[in-house]
């Protein structure tokens, strides 16, 4: 599927090519701390796959809790995480940050990761009331 999004600002804005069955949700501490949230959703395609369109992201570079360096691209402008990436053999695949795709409506998450640090409200948010401010 074909997807494009930017960051919030939109400084930064990219293309991509993804398979919609590879939308993830991680729960480690690092990326809890890296969107402010209580967990990361990411939709991994191939480098060759992704194309920056416009503007320059900023880089991020942390170490990981699995021991790997883990490239973390942002716009220096609104501070929005667009993707990220790895080094070596990583570096072959991109994770895209479903917030920032135009389309992420079409996208559900497929599988969770890093389970042991998920905070314990996260998984049933029904009981909670909804607003809407539209």
């Amino acid at each position: 599927m074909r997807i494009d999004g930017r960051c919030h600002c939109g400084s930064i804005s990219y293309e991509a090519d993804v398979d919609p069955e590879m939308v993830s949700i991680c729960h480690c501490t690092d990326c809890q701390r890296l969107t402010g949230a209580a967990y990361r959703v990411t939709i991994s395609t191939r480098r060759a796959a992704f194309t920056i369109t416009g503007g320059e992201p900023r880089l991020y570079v942390k170490l990981g809790e699995n021991g790997r360096r883990r490239l973390q691209y942002f716009c220096p402008n609104c501070g929005s995480p667009v993707y990220t990436t790895g080094e070596g053999e990583d570096a072959e695949e991109v994770g895209i940050r479903l917030g920032t795709i135009n389309q992420r409506y079409e996208f559900q998450p497929r599988w969770q990761i890093w389970c042991s640090s998920e905070l314990p409200w996260v998984q049933d948010l029904t009981a909670l009331p909804k607003r809407s401010f539209d």
